[in-house]
């Protein structure tokens, strides 16, 4: 056994180390965070100093077994977790877990960063051991105590007032704020009329194209003409005072620099990767850490081909500047080489917690040259990388600019301009990408020479209707970059904020774009309005860099919390009882039912968005009906929340009995007589023909006779198929069958015993009809049948029989809890009464009743009761 145990995160990490130390090293990777807070209340307390209470991850138990049992066999420890907070706090979890196993004694444990993985650099840093930075560890505790303490204190306030299941995070809630209004300000925004006036010119050598600039005398500006019978009336006067010829009155030229962007920080890293290959910034972390861990490129090996990816500095190493430039005076020349080279200062207070912004390990190792070695994503990204991290080395690019203004008579001129490249300079190498294309960018486009008094034969001049357009919605790019800018979350959060407000359908993505969902509307308005302290962008950001002052020790973590909790907690406590629900959750009054005269109203109820006609504290009854997909609670139509209302439809009679539509709880169906067909996706139970319902009936009824593979007498227990093959069912279990078995051949002993043996609770709607309590027989049977197994069992291996009554007592104990839990809530609740509207007894669907909520989609009636809001 080696005497020096090294510990990373990632198993693809620690392969790759291992080959670079050699046998006196054994490398093993802790696979992420091995412990985490308890997931229950009381996790952090408070008023023992916010002291923190752990556990193992139960995924990586096995792994810290395996670090254990190594250690005990190793002199020398080395801690080499990623080189961020997250990092240096799993560092310390290690430390913590081996010193209570007693395995530090007579020991050395010392900690090592790498920034890349190369042999270089793992040479280097393993002869700079430091001990774990107990800051760093203060401040990513400080985040955990803070992020846990807004989850377990905010979500029950959400859960009460909102909706059930929901989520408040300290960093999340910011950003989900920024989707939202930003989409209140797209529905807010009245669309403005403008009119442009441009003028075709026929130059000899090249047409081109020119902009009106000056309308009767005046500067023509984008509200100068706001309709087309004034845009028409102006080209014509500027069209007879131009008389087919523009005069060329003025033109200038300048020569501007462009200087290259710097090297990725992790954020820019994201934005870009969005912007120039549509990665997400979860695709994009995912492949930047392949390559930061090791592929194996032939020769050479398995190597590190990118510097750490999670990182706020723009700063090089002098070691990757004089390849960086030896690559550039190589490949594009000496003159693409500045006299030295190119400084770029970091925006981020604390970006000296990583050491260099994200860079190829060796420059000479171009795209085209490892390209073969790489996925089709990881190959696109380490281009990106490296083009980025050479065009940052370069010269600026020399651009020249001309303007050319042309008058046409006295009281009107137009303006042409172009761009043109003079040194490419870095643009030889790479342009940063751009969010949307600006029409007014006229890089590129190249004039032809003029001079004034050059008379320029005018083809035509035309007018184009515009209006304004409102604000974007956030892509990931434009989202992370705002986040930035606000200083909200660290780069290295991004993609999880983003991922858990997708996870939590708080927003949709609608082509590259966030649109929040009405859920997540309603939570943002929540919080805004009771918590708006807590979702206050200059708030989060001042948390942030209270954090940062604690990694670099200039502030204390427990006194930090303090400061935070007791505002924070009293507040909770006071919204928890101030709070109406109606107005948490948004409801919008949207007019009246022009057949009943009774208010319509939409609310967000337990499973979504609905539509409700009347008001439950002076109407009798009531009607609900779910929104479709893709209305919004926040921008339905009166029109549009009456038409909901039309369901159930009736569309005619088929063979003797009526067919109807409705929408239940699980989706779209056609019903007749007593057979329900769900609705396939191409279906809108709002147009649906009789024919095609008709159809989709028939075709359930088709497979339905065609269900049963066999039956036997006086039994419950059928060989059916499936939606995912044959199995044999009693109603009550459902059972596999062997692969190498022929369905419709299976015996009564046979579908008994493999009815016993693999058999599982049917899921409700499920399997062959329910079995009958008077038919019992087969159930007896396979009773009678366990104990005979077990004790064969039991023959064979003592400790199994010993295990499984263990087991058994285990489960036995679980269900009568489970029992009793259940009796005592029923005894404490009064039952609230089921009303079948429709038996829909498709797989995975249950009958719909009046207390399932409001999201069936249907129209019901329910009685007054002011004492208990329906939903």
């Amino acid at each position: 056994m080696a005497k020096n145990l090294l510990i990373v995160e990632s198993p693809a990490k620690a392969k790759t180390i291992n080959k670079y130390l050699g046998k006196d090293f054994h490398v093993l990777a802790s696979y992420g965070h091995v412990r985490d807070l308890v997931p229950k209340e009381g996790a952090v307390d408070p008023e023992r100093g916010f002291a923190m209470r752990y556990e193992l991850i139960d995924k990586n138990e096995k792994h810290v077994d395996a670090i254990a049992k190594a250690a005990k066999a190793a002199d020398h420890l080395y801690l080499a977790t990623d080189p961020d907070r997250e990092g240096e706090a799993i560092s310390w979890h290690i430390a913590e877990i081996l010193k209570e196993r007693g395995l530090l004694k007579d020991r050395t444990l010392e900690r090592v960063v790498f920034t890349e993985i190369t042999p270089r650099a793992i040479k280097e840093a393993m002869a700079k051991p430091r001990a774990i930075a107990s800051d760093l560890v203060d401040a990513q505790q400080a985040r955990r105590a803070l992020d846990y303490l807004v989850g377990f204190n905010l979500s029950p306030v959400l859960w009460r007032k909102v909706q059930r299941g929901l989520s408040a995070g300290r960093v999340q809630s910011p950003a989900l704020r920024m989707i939202v209004e930003r989409e209140e300000e797209i529905e807010a925004f009245i669309a403005r009329e403008y009119w442009t006036i441009e003028a075709e010119c026929a130059h000899p050598s090249q047409a081109f194209t020119a902009k009106l600039t000056k309308l009767d005398g005046k500067k023509f500006e984008q509200f100068t003409v706001t309709d087309g019978d004034t845009a028409e009336s102006a080209r014509k006067r500027i069209a007879t005072a131009a008389n087919g010829v523009l005069q060329v009155t003025d033109v200038a030229s300048k020569e501007r620099k462009r200087r290259p962007s710097p090297p990725f920080t992790t954020s820019t890293l994201q934005q870009e990767a969005s912007r120039k290959l549509g990665f997400t910034t979860k695709r994009t972390m995912q492949v930047a850490q392949k390559l930061y861990e090791g592929v194996s490129i032939g020769e050479e090996g398995t190597v590190g081909l990118i510097s750490y990816m999670r990182t706020d500095s723009v700063s090089l190493s002098a070691e990757a500047l004089n390849e960086l430039r030896d690559v550039i005076a190589r490949d594009f020349g000496t003159k693409a080489l500045p006299d030295k080279p190119n400084v770029y200062q970091t925006k981020s207070k604390n970006a000296q917690e990583a050491h260099e912004a994200v860079r190829p390990t060796s420059a000479l190792r171009t795209p085209s040259q490892v390209s073969r070695y790489l996925s089709d994503d990881e190959r696109r990204l380490y281009e990106l990388i490296w083009k980025r991290a050479v065009a940052s080395q370069m010269v600026p690019a020399t651009l020249n600019t001309v303007s050319v203004d042309l008058a046409a008579g006295g009281e009107h001129s137009f303006r042409a301009s172009g761009t043109t490249v003079v040194d490419p300079g870095f643009l030889a190498v790479y342009e940063e990408g751009k969010d949307q294309k600006n029409d007014d960018d006229d890089e590129g486009r190249k004039l032809p020479a003029m001079k004034p008094g050059d008379r320029i034969p005018l083809d035509r001049i035309h007018t184009d209707q515009h209006f304004t357009q409102p604000p974007p919605r956030f892509t990931e790019a434009a989202l992370v970059k705002t986040l930035e800018e606000y200083g909200i979350g660290r780069p290295s959060t991004y993609s999880s904020i983003i991922q858990t407000l997708l996870f939590r359908k708080y927003v949709e993505m609608e082509g590259r774009s966030f649109r929040p969902s009405d859920v997540g509307r309603a939570v943002s308005k929540f919080l805004s309005g009771h918590f708006t302290r807590y979702v206050d962008y200059d708030f989060t950001a001042k948390m942030e860099d209270d954090l940062d002052a604690v990694s670099r020790g200039e502030e204390e973590w427990v006194p930090l919390m303090e400061k935070f909790w007791g505002p924070f907690k009293e507040l909770v406590s006071e919204k928890t009882e101030s709070v109406d629900r109606s107005e948490a959750t948004g409801a919008r009054e949207l007019g009246n039912d022009p057949k009943s005269g009774k208010p319509v109203s939409v609310r967000l109820g337990r499973y979504g968005p609905y539509a409700q006609i009347g008001d439950k504290d002076t109407d009798e009854k009531l009607e609900f009906a779910s929104l479709r997909p893709g209305q919004s609670m926040h921008t339905i139509t009166l029109a549009d929340a009456l038409e909901l209302f039309r369901l159930p439809r009736k569309l005619g009679e088929s063979g003797g009995e009526e067919v109807s539509v409705g929408i239940g709880r699980f989706g779209p169906f056609a019903k007749r007589g007593s057979v329900y067909a769900s609705l396939k996706k191409e279906d809108d139970p709002y147009t649906i023909d009789l024919a095609r319902a008709v159809f989709l009936i028939e075709e359930k009824e088709e497979i339905a006779r065609n269900r049963i593979i066999k039956a036997f007498p006086d039994s419950d227990i059928q060989v059916l198929n499936g939606r995912f093959g044959p199995y044999i069912s009693d109603g009550k279990l459902n059972g596999k069958i062997p692969k190498d078995r022929e369905p419709a051949s299976l015996t009564f002993e046979e579908v008994t015993r493999l009815l016993e043996e693999t058999g599982k609770p049917a899921r409700k709607g499920f399997g062959a009809k329910k079995a009958a309590a008077k038919k019992a027989a087969p159930a007896k049977k396979a009773a009678e049948a366990k104990p005979k197994a077990a004790k064969k069992a039991a023959t064979k291996t003592a400790p199994a029989k010993k295990a499984a009554k263990k087991t058994t007592a285990k489960k036995a104990a679980a269900k009568k809890t489970a029992a009793k839990k259940t009796a005592k809530k029923s005894a404490t609740k009064a039952p609230a009464k089921r009303v079948p509207l429709y038996d829909h007894p498709e797989p995975a669907k249950s009958l719909l009743t009046t207390n399932a909520g409001p999201n069936v989609g249907v129209k019901r009636v329910i009685k007054k009761a002011k004492d208990e809001a329906p939903f």
